[in-house]
């Protein structure tokens, strides 16, 4: 079964922490895994993506406050969040490719008050 499946999402005053997890299938393993994030009202951006090697990168806006991490051992990808600005409402999604197919998680929002 091919799955992405986000989780942690909540509502946080600004300047606050949360984490979200996404659980990969293990047809992921190996793969690039991605955070993107819509939002409202707004197109989808990249936020942050980690290498199967755990190489990293972030969008610039959150650079310094959001940090990507994997745990292959549980099939799970973090991304940890903080310094939280109201900008950053969005809901949150996890993206993989796999061979010529995308896939994408079901989102899970993140909502910051001010």
């Amino acid at each position: 079964q091919v799955k992405l499946e986000e989780s942690g999402g909540g509502l946080v005053q600004a300047g606050g922490s949360l984490t979200l997890s996404c659980a990969v299938s293990d047809s992921f393993r190996l793969n690039t895994i991605t955070w993107y994030r819509r939002p409202p009202g707004k197109q989808r951006e990249l936020v942050a993506g980690i290498g199967s090697g755990g190489s990293t990168n972030y969008a610039d806006s959150v650079k310094g406050r959001f940090t990507i991490s994997r745990d292959n051992a549980k099939n799970k990808v973090y991304l940890q969040m903080s310094l939280l600005k109201p900008e950053d409402t969005a809901v949150y999604y996890c993206y993989a490719r796999l061979g010529a197919y995308d896939y994408w998680g079901q989102g899970t929002q993140v909502t910051v008050s001010s």
